[in-house]
């Protein structure tokens, strides 16, 4: 199965768990193009692919 068929939405908490970012430092970063955009996934519910998080922070550890 290619990884694309298995990449999952994260929301808020799971995101913040992952990186330590509070919700406004990810905001700011999504302004400047420095982190995953988000999806919205409703009205009032947005979400980020795994695989976009996963690169992002792969891209961090690698600085």
């Amino acid at each position: 199965m290619s990884n694309d068929l298995q990449d999952f939405i994260l929301r808020f908490p799971e995101v913040k768990k992952r990186t330590s970012l509070s919700r406004s430092t990810i905001w700011r970063l999504e302004q400047s193009g420095s982190f995953p955009q988000r999806i919205q996934l409703s009205p009032n519910a947005v979400g980020w692919k795994e695989s976009d998080i996963r690169q992002w922070l792969e891209s961090r550890t690698a600085a």
